[in-house]
């Protein structure tokens, strides 16, 4: 030995890592690239002067909006059942989410725990405007094929979402409950409900806000509220109409938000 240490190699799992993310890079760079040449989006056209020009005239064509009092009140109605929807349809959700939760958290087994999360993967993953229209075919058109579409939907998005707070919740309260004779259905009530109530109640808030959202989406096709009235005005081009939908659907939005928000700051 004469004393000197030789270098050492650099770690090899660096340099893989390095080689893996200028793949990836790659690989993502070339999809984006491949789907603007597949589109074929003419930017030249879209921000030349006469695309401005147009642009400009359609969105002055919806001002003023219409303020006649008779369409206010129609608005107003068509703002009050999209908020009726939304609720509703949140409601039934975080019902039978909850139900479903208690199996895919796996308190019924593994058979049935699988089968409780295939079932919240298949109803989370078809979108709310496809199973709308599958009610609307079902159902007929009217706001209670738009409460079937928001139930369906956040069923597998609440169900999800309680069960992973269910697992996490610590198991002991339950437990000892359970040790001191109490039955199972009164040991999950009081020893863990309570441990998820908060964070549940959060979840359906959240949920509530963006089915608002979608609920004046859903009228596009036939579920009724403000979105069945933006899609008739403009589709007989009444833009000042539509105008007055649009900031109806923006007071919905920013109404149940705020009133969200302080009550999530009031649970905190």
């Amino acid at each position: 030995m004469n004393g000197t240490r030789e270098p050492c190699a650099p770690p090899r799992g660096a340099a893989d890592f390095c080689l893996s993310c200028v793949l990836t890079t790659a690989l993502v760079v070339a999809a984006v690239a491949g789907s603007f040449a597949y589109l074929g989006i003419d930017f030249a056209a879209f921000f030349s002067a006469g695309a401005a020009a147009d642009m400009g005239r359609f969105a002055a064509s919806f001002f003023p909006p219409d303020l006649e009092p008779e369409f206010l009140r129609k608005t107003a109605y068509g703002a009050i059942q999209t908020f009726a929807v939304a609720l509703i349809g949140t409601l039934l959700a975080a019902a039978a989410g909850l139900l479903i939760a208690l199996p895919a958290a796996g308190r019924h087994g593994t058979a049935a725990g699988r089968l409780a999360r295939f079932a919240l993967n298949l109803l989370r993953s078809v979108p709310e405007l496809v199973w709308a229209t599958l009610m609307v075919l079902a159902a007929g058109l009217g706001p209670f094929a738009g409460v079937l579409a928001l139930a369906l939907h956040t069923t597998g998005v609440l169900g999800r979402l309680f069960a992973e707070a269910i697992e996490n919740a610590p198991p002991q309260p339950e437990q000892s409950l359970r040790e001191a004779g109490s039955g199972g259905v009164a040991a999950f009530v009081y020893g863990t409900l309570p441990l998820v109530w908060a964070q549940a109640v959060a979840y359906g808030l959240y949920r509530l806000e963006m089915n608002i959202r979608m609920a004046a989406v859903l009228g596009f096709v036939g579920a009724g509220g403000l979105g069945q009235m933006l899609y008739f005005h403009l589709s007989i081009f009444q833009q000042a109409q539509a105008a007055t939908v649009l900031i109806a659907m923006l007071a919905l939005v920013l109404a149940v938000d705020t009133l969200s928000d302080r009550l999530r700051g009031w649970m905190g």
